[in-house]
């Protein structure tokens, strides 16, 4: 491999893997502080059991997410310098309203909300995590606009060798930055539903002595789960109204639609080869979509075996293979992901910056020795949030710390 599919590798897997918690983040916040609501209305200790658990959680995989996402900054500046030197001025300025968003203000109301268990009254602490959540959501879309103008550019003119920004209404209203991120908020609610309604059936499946408990955790599940299928496969469809010329032709797989985008594509830019990787994004686009249909038909499914109770308690076929269905709104959203990162290559830019001229000034050496590094550290990151979230979960509400009453100190 060359120096660019080094840096490119990398960015895969650190963003890739990065991508992975701030799913489950999204989809779990939300379906905590609905949880929440029904208990802070209703006072009933069930829902607030449930709050604090599943509470609990998110907040395991918030803190390996943030970890993940301050490395991904440094190999981001570290492999891409071209770019933040290029196109800087523009989309930096939606990653800089990102940072002040997911690490000022839905850090300190997570905190808040995490500290302020039975010292807050009831419905400020019910507003809080309702914040930590709206402001998760704003941190997203305030990433897919960046993303959107890589992917779309918008908003600029080209000053001096350089893009500067000129319209930041039209950099905000970018589709391929909204349509996207109604996508990914669909995705995440997906990958909530899916990870609650696993958890729960893998306790039915156990008889553990919370059957009411997840009975009412499965039954949430999996009816947020089927309507964001629905939710996200519409704005997929919108998506490929956005999509580049050049990517369109290669999901196409037509030889005469390529070729025309590639003559196009040659006389605005010069020689040199502007179509995607045809497999890959064929392989990314029709997983996708296959593992979308199957989460549709287990959503589905699951909808109405939870009408009747005796199933949810005694059926053990459909609580493996819910608890086996963890992975793979996962496994959706990175070939999700896939697809729309490599249809745009050659592009860092589309259009403008081609991903060679991205780089920083790099030895294949030193970039082979970034990726080992790079590497070693999200493997280890992910290892520990996934035994830290099985463990947890495993062990089930009554093992959960927070929001738990204070034991007093000793007095001598």
């Amino acid at each position: 491999m060359d120096t660019v599919d080094l840096a490119r590798l990398q960015f895969a897997l650190t963003a890739g893997a990065h991508f992975l918690f701030v799913a489950l983040t999204l989809g779990l916040a939300t379906l905590v502080a609905a949880i929440q609501t029904r208990a802070t209305f209703s006072r009933d200790p069930v829902h607030l059991r449930m709050t604090r658990f599943w509470g609990q959680l998110y907040i395991i995989n918030y803190a390996m997410g943030i970890a993940t996402g301050l490395v991904m900054e440094f190999q981001l500046g570290l492999s891409w310098s071209g770019l933040t030197e290029y196109a800087g001025n523009v989309f930096g300025s939606a990653l800089a309203i990102e940072t002040l968003v997911a690490f000022f203000v839905e850090s300190t109301f997570l905190g808040l909300w995490i500290f302020g268990w039975d010292r807050l009254n009831r419905w400020v602490h019910l507003a809080l995590i309702w914040v930590v959540t709206l402001t998760a959501y704003a941190s997203a879309f305030w990433i897919m606009v960046a993303n959107g103008f890589l992917q779309q550019p918008a908003g600029h003119v080209v000053d001096g060798g350089v893009l500067r920004l000129v319209d930041f209404g039209a950099l905000v209203a970018n589709p391929a930055a909204q349509i996207a991120f109604g996508h990914v908020m669909g995705g995440a609610m997906i990958t909530g539903g899916f990870f609650v309604a696993g958890v729960s059936a893998y306790h039915l499946r156990k008889r553990t002595a919370e059957q009411d408990f997840f009975r009412k955790s499965l039954r949430i599940g999996v009816w947020v789960a089927l309507p964001a299928t629905f939710f996200t496969v519409t704005f997929g469809g919108l998506g490929f109204q956005t999509l580049q010329p050049t990517k369109a032709a290669a999901w196409s797989d037509d030889a005469a639609r390529m070729a025309e985008a590639q003559a196009e594509m040659v006389a605005a830019h010069g020689p040199g080869d502007y179509l995607p990787p045809v497999g890959p994004v064929l392989a990314a686009g029709i997983t996708m979509m296959v593992l979308w249909l199957v989460m549709t038909v287990v959503a589905g499914l699951s909808c109405l075996l939870v009408l009747f109770r005796p199933v949810v308690r005694r059926f053990r076929l459909w609580h493996w293979l819910l608890t086996l269905m963890i992975p793979v709104p996962f496994v959706t959203m990175l070939a999700g992901w896939m697809f729309r990162e490599m249809g745009r290559q050659p592009w860092a830019v589309y259009g403008l910056l081609k991903t060679a001229d991205a780089m920083s000034p790099v030895s294949a050496g030193q970039m082979r020795l970034s990726l080992i590094a790079f590497t070693t550290v999200y493997a280890v990151l992910i290892v520990v949030n996934y035994r830290l979230l099985a463990r947890q979960a495993r062990r089930g509400p009554e093992a959960t710390s927070l929001g738990a009453p204070a034991v007093p100190a000793l007095s001598f």
